[in-house]
């Protein structure tokens, strides 16, 4: 997993020389912020799964201001911002506007073309839309940090367990072999 996320995220450079994470200055030397360990990774699926439940203004300056803040992997959280693009956003924001409307008790719309391009009727679903968006985006949030740490130290202790055996094998093969054949 780690090995595969050296090869997919961005690196310090490309960060640095990025126009809208320019603003950033010498907050982006931090090394924290390019780390690949449990914390940082699952902080910053964290932060990127937050961000991308929000209203699509900013997510880019929004993810990298809470992963500097945070201390946290800042390629990735920028990175996860991008599940919500043009495809996915009309099923995620629906989604959200279905939670927040129960969770208002209002009660909520069909998805209807022309009740949604009439901008009148915006002023009603902004609510528990925005209501709908901080619950899903925190639950989504929580979700991936609790995964990230869950398989991270899964994968370690396979590893662990791993080399206990290599190691219970060599020397039960040490063992096993007399000792003059030891010494060649």
């Amino acid at each position: 997993m780690k090995n595969w996320l050296k090869r997919v995220i961005p690196s310090p450079k490309a960060i640095h020389e990025s126009r809208y994470l320019g603003i950033f200055g010498k907050l982006l030397h931090d090394p924290n912020l390019w780390h690949l360990n449990r914390h940082s990774v699952a902080g910053a699926f964290a932060v990127g799964l937050f961000v991308m439940y929000l209203p699509p203004v900013g997510h880019v300056f929004i993810a990298s201001a809470l992963a500097i803040y945070l201390r946290v992997n800042l390629p990735i959280a920028v990175a996860l911002i991008w599940i919500s693009n043009p495809v996915t956003i009309p099923p995620m924001f629906y989604f959200a506007y279905l939670v927040g409307s129960w969770v208002l008790g209002i009660p909520s719309v069909g998805f209807k073309v022309h009740f949604w391009l009439d901008w009148h009727n915006w002023f009603a679903v902004l609510g528990p839309l925005l209501l709908g968006c901080i619950i899903c985006g925190a639950v989504c949030s929580l979700l991936g940090y609790v995964t990230i740490q869950i398989l991270w130290r899964w994968k370690l202790m396979r590893r662990i367990q791993k080399r206990k055996e290599r190691y219970r094998e060599l020397s039960e093969s040490r063992l096993r072999t007399p000792s003059s054949n030891r010494q060649t």
